[in-house]
């Protein structure tokens, strides 16, 4: 049931985007407002930013859909996801800054002293950050189609034209408040409801969450199947359903399965999964070594006033976002209870909007904390969007456009914008944390590798740079061009493609160490200067 909250719940925090952009807008004036926010953004603000931006549709809708289809197997995703910021924090944040770079690329020629590797790299900040913008546009039409029922295609539209046009008028400066403002809200809309749920579940019994005799319905439940499926029952038999076709299942009867998912019942849930210690390695790999690559993260950092700052900034970030994700997990796991037809039906991300309603009723407490959970979610699309949209048009803005002045920055918003909006419609149904932790692949597989030897190693050269980037990061981007548009893969394939970290990450260094120690002769005359540049402590600095 529809709450009638809902709708003015995602029109208030709509409207409370653009007020506080707004006033944003009144201090974005220069350039640097736009792209770095003038480096005047303190460690608090600028940490409840991050977490904003960082703690996008993947780790609002995504982690808990994930959980609830596939159990432990993916709580590596949250403590990936939390964890990679220790790594930032000990080897990226206090030197990035200490660079004086606006963008990875313009680090990129800082450190190495070379145009062309400069645009290698700003065409893949271009490629990750509508990587990840797809998912967030994804995530908000789902939400908008689950809880209104209005068109998935209308949420992808409110979300790009809001995002776009915030990032366009205000930049770095403006979104900077809107990010802040949007963590605290998601963080409220989680935990709220959670506590609620689970006070219900301790009311209700503590009903089992995975019976021995497989998931039931808790009620007499109707199913309408969106997409053509064959369900697998609890007999075995299968059966192929079309699309829209209505199922209608009475409380206490087994869950069925779709045939391309993993088998949903009993203890299996707990343990781990098919694909063994390489997948789950390489998605450990993917999420604590993407975090240090992502541009929309790191360009977070070139926001405080030094390196002690941006350092001061990720300790905070640490906290406010391993607070975040103990909550997600829950939904995940509660959803097993009482929204077990979406294992069923497929639709697995949209637990978060569902769970409320479906545990506590059509009341009034049930419809104000669905609404609430609406809002979460759609604040979640907004900031990440934001900090996002702003990484991708400020390198559009400084090279390719060329000039990096404040229209240039605001061209480069609506070209940056308008991109993913397209592929947003179109990729509907892709799981969203799946998309997202694609994106980190390809991260951890070229700017990691760059920032760490660019940082740690005198011996990095531009050309064994670029060779390694293309070389992890390309066979990264092929691997997810044959997951998002190719057929399906089975056995050791779909692993080394699905999950292709473990193997394009030590592609990436071992090719960078190997063509740089080639080509000694290209190390920069400059080296020295810019190492004790990146290291030296801030109060030592000229």
């Amino acid at each position: 049931m529809t709450s009638p909250f809902t709708v003015p719940a995602i029109i208030a925090v709509t409207l409370a985007t653009v007020i506080i952009g707004a006033y944003g807008l009144r201090l974005a004036r220069t350039t640097s407002d736009f792209l770095v926010a003038s480096r005047t953004v303190s460690p608090r603000w600028n940490a409840a930013a991050i977490g904003g931006e960082y703690l996008s549709a993947a780790s609002f809708l995504g982690v808990a859909g994930l959980v609830l289809k596939y159990g432990a197997d993916v709580l590596w995703y949250p403590v990936g996801f939390a964890a990679g910021y220790l790594a930032l924090l000990l080897f990226v944040a206090a030197p990035l800054r200490r660079s004086g770079a606006f963008t990875l690329p313009d680090f990129c020629e800082l450190r190495l002293r070379s145009r062309r590797l400069r645009k290698l790299a700003t065409a893949f900040v271009v490629f990750i950050g509508w990587l990840y913008l797809v998912p967030q546009m994804q995530g908000a039409g789902l939400t908008l189609r689950t809880v209104t029922g209005g068109s998935y295609a209308l949420g992808v539209l409110l979300i790009g034209v809001v995002v776009t046009l915030s990032v366009a008028l205000g930049g770095m400066r403006s979104i900077t408040f809107v990010q802040a403002f949007q963590y605290w809200l998601k963080l409220t809309a989680l935990a709220v409801p959670i506590l609620f749920l689970a006070l219900h579940w301790q009311a209700d019994g503590r009903k089992p969450i995975t019976p021995a005799e497989g998931l039931t319905f808790p009620q007499r439940t109707t199913v309408v199947m969106e997409d053509p499926a064959v369900l697998v029952f609890g007999d075995g038999s299968k059966s192929a359903v079309a699309a829209g076709t209505q199922l209608t299942f009475e409380a206490g009867q087994p869950v069925p399965r779709l045939e391309a998912g993993r088998a949903n019942d009993g203890l299996d849930w707990l343990l781990p999964g098919d694909q063994g210690l390489f997948a789950t390695y390489s998605l450990i790999l993917a999420t604590f070594l993407g975090t240090m690559g992502l541009p929309h993260v790191l360009v977070r950092f070139y926001t405080n006033p030094d390196g002690s700052a941006a350092r001061r900034t990720t300790l905070v970030v640490l906290a406010l976002v391993g607070m975040f994700y103990l909550f997600p997990t829950l939904y995940g796991v509660l959803g097993r209870v009482y929204t077990p037809q979406l294992l069923t039906t497929g639709r697995t991300d949209a637990v978060v909007l569902l769970l409320p309603g479906a545990a506590l009723g059509g009341g009034l407490l049930g419809q104000l904390l669905g609404a609430l959970v609406a809002a979460g979610a759609f604040a979640a699309f907004l900031s990440s969007s934001s900090g996002l949209l702003t990484s991708v048009a400020g390198v559009l803005s400084t090279d390719v456009l060329g000039r990096g002045s404040v229209r240039d920055f605001r061209i480069s918003a609506m070209v940056a914008g308008a991109v993913p909006m397209v592929l947003a419609f179109n990729v509907s149904g892709l799981d969203v944390s799946q998309v997202v932790g694609l994106a980190f692949a390809v991260a951890a597989s070229s700017f990691c590798p760059l920032l760490v030897l660019g940082i740690w190693w005198r011996g990095l050269t531009d050309i064994g740079a670029a060779a390694g980037i293309v070389a992890g990061g390309g066979a990264a981007i092929c691997a997810v061009l044959v997951t998002v548009l190719g057929p399906p893969l089975t056995g050791w394939m779909s692993v080394l493609v699905g999950q292709p970290a473990a193997w394009t990450v030590p592609l990436a260094f071992a090719v960078m160490i190997a063509v740089s120690l080639a080509t000694r002769h290209r190390l920069p005359a400059t080296l020295g200067s810019t190492m004790l540049r990146l290291h030296a402590p801030d109060a030592l600095r000229l």
